[in-house]
């Protein structure tokens, strides 16, 4: 128990942790407000009891009859002027009169307690003109060093203006009263310093509490569970918003990863289906060239049966060639222009030349007129090309049938090729666009097929701002259907959203 409570407390302890400098930070504050507070109300109660003395000081001075003061020669020396005055006297008041000459002449002095505090002859002087005193107080210094509180009340008569009275009385009786106060006010002060950070620890454990758990999940994130996601509703708006953007982030990475792997696999297939393709007719042609080099080519026959063989293989390679070099070409920097025309004048363009493709099978065209659309004419020849060709080469020569239509549709234009040809079961359709993806790998080979032709297919219409999908099931046929948007509008609207 005393481990896992050290293990507690550890992070408060930590100078560089983010516990230990809140917790620090604000109990700073927290002394610094405390200080300022004591301050105040130390500042507040002295002048509060500063000015109580100086009003009693004041309402004791009215209270000295003007008779007594009209000859201060005769203070020291008339009894009856003395009672007088020693009805007003008390100890702690030091008592002195100021003439109109501004001369000071002390009352009750006892030269062992020193004197009245003297303000400057000017200031007498200037009271003594106006009858007004400006001041309420003064903390002055007496003769012997002790600070007085120090109050002055002009005496009149009732023709004229007497002179001062001054009344002195040490504060060092106010400050004792200020002092315990002041003791008491800072042991307070310790305490709830103290009471605060036992009480603010837990809370702020316990508010920090989510960020421990991010970190927690960051490291397990970073052990290389990318799966793993920062939770979510820990109750702190600040921490959810970090958790939803980090979440985010962590999911376009993974995205990311797994589609560089997903990449990467492609690649490594491509190459290896690239490879096998490639090797393929250059074996049959280093086969044939053997078979001449022993002897084959000294007989007519034979030698000109393997040149056309050699021929064959040569013409596939190059298509082959050509194929994964206009893919790359594709990839990098697609060159196509797009311009708008009329789909239909290229479909019936190319009607003699998919007829011969066809054969004896039976074709039917089915084309609207004047559908217009931004595309590239070369391109658009090509896509056309490769769906019929595949078409014609999954099709019975004699009882095939193929159905071209050219449609408009609301947002753009629609394409299509139905053949009713043996079909394409359930597991192959999602893969007929993948490159050298083939479903009867021997028929192709044999028609000349290294299956790049749907994917050359789908990168030209996908560079066309449009989708290709097909639908096919077995011993039904299949049906391509190419959607393309309308107008070169549509087109760059496309590459902005893009």
């Amino acid at each position: 128990m005393k481990k896992n409570r050290n293990n507690q407390w550890a992070p408060f302890l930590e100078p560089n942790s983010l516990r230990y400098q809140l917790l620090s930070r604000s109990l700073f504050i927290l002394s610094g407000l405390l200080l300022l507070i004591g301050m105040i109300q130390y500042i507040l109660m002295e002048q509060f009891l500063y000015r109580s003395k100086a009003e009693s000081l004041l309402n004791l001075a009215v209270t000295l009859p003007y008779q007594v003061l009209e000859d201060t020669e005769t203070l020291p020396k008339n009894d009856q002027y003395v009672s007088a005055l020693l009805s007003l006297h008390t100890p702690d008041i030091k008592y002195a009169f100021i003439d109109n000459d501004a001369n000071v002449t002390e009352l009750f002095a006892n030269p062992s307690e020193g004197y009245s505090p003297r303000f400057p002859e000017s200031l007498y002087r200037e009271i003594l003109a106006s009858g007004v005193c400006t001041f309420k107080y003064k903390i002055l210094e007496g003769s012997t060093g002790t600070d007085y509180l120090v109050v002055l009340a002009p005496i009149r008569s009732p023709d004229q203006l007497q002179g001062i009275v001054q009344l002195s009385t040490p504060v060092g009786s106010m400050r004792e009263v200020l002092f315990p106060q002041l003791i008491i006010f800072f042991s307070a002060s310790a305490l709830a310093l103290l009471i605060g950070l036992l009480t603010y620890v837990p809370v702020l454990r316990r508010t920090l509490n989510p960020l421990s758990r991010i970190e927690v999940t960051v490291e397990r994130i970073n052990a290389g569970n990318l799966d793993e996601r920062l939770p979510m509703d820990q109750g702190q708006m600040e921490i959810d918003q970090l958790s939803a953007v980090f979440n985010g982030m962590l999911e376009r990475l993974e995205t990311s990863f797994k589609t560089e792997q997903e990449a990467g696999e492609r690649m490594r297939r491509f190459v290896a289906d690239a490879s096998h393709e490639l090797r393929t007719p250059l074996t049959s042609i280093h086969g044939f060239l053997e078979v001449l080099l022993r002897g084959a080519a000294a007989n007519p026959e034979h030698l000109q049966k393997a040149l056309k063989s050699m021929h064959g293989e040569t013409e596939r390679l190059n298509k082959l060639v050509n194929d994964l070099l206009y893919l790359a070409r594709m990839d990098r920097e697609p060159a196509f222009l797009l311009l708008e025309g009329q789909l239909d004048a290229v479909v019936h363009s190319m009607e003699s030349q998919l007829l011969v493709l066809a054969g004896d099978r039976s074709v039917h065209f089915r084309v609207e007129p004047n559908v217009t659309v931004a595309f590239d004419c070369d391109g658009m020849k090509q896509v056309i090309l490769n769906l019929f060709q595949n078409a014609v080469q999954h099709t019975d020569p004699v009882n095939g049938e193929i159905e071209l239509i050219v449609s408009k549709i609301a947002n753009g234009i629609e394409l299509t090729i139905r053949d009713n040809g043996a079909g394409i079961a359930p597991e192959h359709v999602s893969h007929v666009f993948d490159r050298f993806y083939r479903i009867e790998s021997s028929r192709a080979r044999k028609s000349g097929g290294a299956g790049l032709g749907l994917s050359i297919t789908q990168s030209i219409v996908e560079n066309h701002h449009g989708k290709i999908d097909v639908q096919s099931s077995l011993g039904t046929g299949t049906v391509f259907r190419v959607w393309l948007p309308n107008g070169l509008k549509e087109v760059q609207q496309t590459e902005v959203v893009g």
